[in-house]
């Protein structure tokens, strides 16, 4: 089965640190670039971070340098290292191929004192 299963999210207070997962089956994980995507309450999708199958990375404004995306192809698995997090970060966060095709259930990522 193809899928994308997201895991790692929590409630964190604010200036803590999490890791989201994102296990990837069912498709040649590392044929294709991967993004983490967000959507905040009452708010639209946003695109956090992209990684390509080269490892070259971008990052929302908001989330540079406190922010990581990595890829671990041996183990289909791609990785969102948040530090520093801040109470506009509460969303439910996503991870999807870069084009958009394939997505995961999501996962909570709660950031309040």
């Amino acid at each position: 089965e193809v899928q994308l299963v997201e895991s790692g999210g929590d409630l964190v207070q604010p200036g803590g640190s999490l890791r989201l997962s994102c296990a990837a089956s069912g498709f040649t994980f590392s044929s294709f670039a991967m993004s983490w995507v967000r959507q905040a309450p009452r708010k639209g999708l946003e695109v956090v971070s992209t990684i390509n199958t080269g490892d070259e990375t971008s990052y929302l404004d908001s989330v540079t340098g406190r922010f990581t995306i990595s890829r671990d192809n041996a183990k289909n698995t791609l990785y969102l290292q948040m530090n520093n997090l801040k109470p506009e970060d509460t969303a439910v966060y996503y991870c999807s191929t870069w084009s958009g095709d394939l997505w995961g259930q999501g996962t909570q990522v709660t950031v309040s004192s």
